[in-house]
């Protein structure tokens, strides 16, 4: 077992750090207080193909393996939080329109969504429906040549800028429930965009509601065949459980070596606060937390490009980095005291940014029963 990047991770690692800590962390806290989304950013990561990172380059995409994906994206999350969440779900939809997309679809969205011509969004949770994603009760009933969408969504990144959003829908009560997957297009009549939500954190990432009224989705829009969307929706949320693992990784390191160059120059007692052992333990409890999180995000990426199953892993990874990240920026906000409170210092906003990784794309309540299911149903590996 290696745990050295290859030649070609470790170039891909560099270059996305250098870019975020050049370009990207400087305008992060602006970012954040003006709410406004990183378009600039995602054109950056578009045009050195960090948002086909997981699609083949037969269809514009750069290919370079989920590994080098989770490696990129916890550097730009170290760089602006708002910005990785923007790729990360534009390379889930990519990755999910190659595995499961037809032909036609792979030549329609992947060079697009790999370009940055268009980002993409992935909508499943709705009003009632978030961590039971099988209770979804947005409706699609075949008319045609078409299905007629009738429900909504809440929480969607990226969703009124995306160019493809992944749509779950039951086309099928009963005898049995059953969910099949649509890509929906800006513009389809009874599509529409509510307001932007006003969040903690991840400022300046797009989220909001949808709404379909009635709305016609052309039958060749069906993502993979009728009924199998439940199945699609899950092996795309444990790819994007991966992702948030290395997001929660780059987001609290960040936090780490803020604290960790605080504690050196602030002096109390007159000495530096780095030389007491109360903060020294804070900093080594988050190295140590942090490293063990990335492996874990690592492995779990590893045996997904292995082709091995990585459900388990997945699930191990997003909990426990999403889980140590908090615990380490708020190890951080506590090493800068009254000024780790303020937003003068960028502590403060790692920490509202990182809150969020415990409940999306499955809370760590849901993560745990995931792994419990697994080992209760499998055993030990």
């Amino acid at each position: 077992m290696r745990f050295e990047a290859s030649e070609e991770q470790a170039q891909i690692r560099d270059m996305v750090r250098s870019l975020a800590r050049k370009e990207f962390a400087p305008k992060a806290a602006q970012i954040d207080e003006e709410g406004r989304y990183p378009e600039e950013n995602l054109k950056r990561l578009a045009e050195l193909g960090l948002l086909g990172m997981l699609v083949p380059a037969s269809h514009g995409g750069s290919e370079t393996g989920t590994v080098a994906y989770a490696i990129a994206l916890a550097e730009v999350a170290g760089g602006c939080a708002s910005t990785a969440v923007g790729m990360a779900v534009t390379n889930m939809v990519g990755e999910g329109i190659h595995r499961f997309g037809s032909e036609e679809q792979r030549s329609r969205f992947l060079p697009a969504l790999a370009s940055g011509t268009v980002t993409g969004a992935f909508a499943l949770t709705e009003p009632s429906a978030g961590s039971d994603a099988f209770g979804i009760s947005t409706v699609a009933l075949r008319d045609g040549d078409a299905y007629v969408l009738n429900g909504s969504k809440v929480f969607i990144t990226n969703g009124s800028r995306a160019g493809v959003t992944i749509v779950m829908a039951v086309t099928e009560k009963e005898p049995k429930k059953r969910i099949s997957a649509f890509l929906v297009l800006p513009g389809m009549p009874g599509f529409s965009v509510g307001k932007p939500e006003h969040k903690m954190g991840l400022k300046g990432s797009d989220t909001v509601s949808l709404s379909f009224g009635d709305c016609r989705v052309p039958k060749r829009n069906l993502l993979g065949a009728e009924g199998e969307g439940f199945p699609i929706a899950m092996t795309i949320l444990d790819g994007g459980r991966i992702g948030i693992a290395s997001q929660s990784v780059g987001i609290a390191r960040a936090a780490l070596d803020a604290a960790t160059s605080y504690a050196r120059e602030r002096r109390q007692f007159g000495e530096p606060i780095a030389s007491f052992q109360a903060i020294q333990g804070m900093l080594a409890d988050s190295a140590t937390e942090l490293d063990a999180a990335e492996l874990l995000a690592l492995r779990a990426a590893y045996r997904k490009d292995a082709g091995a199953p990585f459900t388990r892993e997945a699930s191990v990874a997003k909990v426990f980095a999403s889980e140590a990240a908090y615990r380490a920026c708020h190890r951080s906000v506590q090493i800068f005291g009254g000024y780790g409170y303020i937003r003068e210092y960028p502590v403060e906003r790692h920490l509202r940014d990182i809150k969020v990784t415990s409940i999306y794309e499955g809370t760590s309540e849901i993560q745990r029963i995931i792994i419990a299911r697994n080992l209760l149903g499998q055993g030990r590996r």
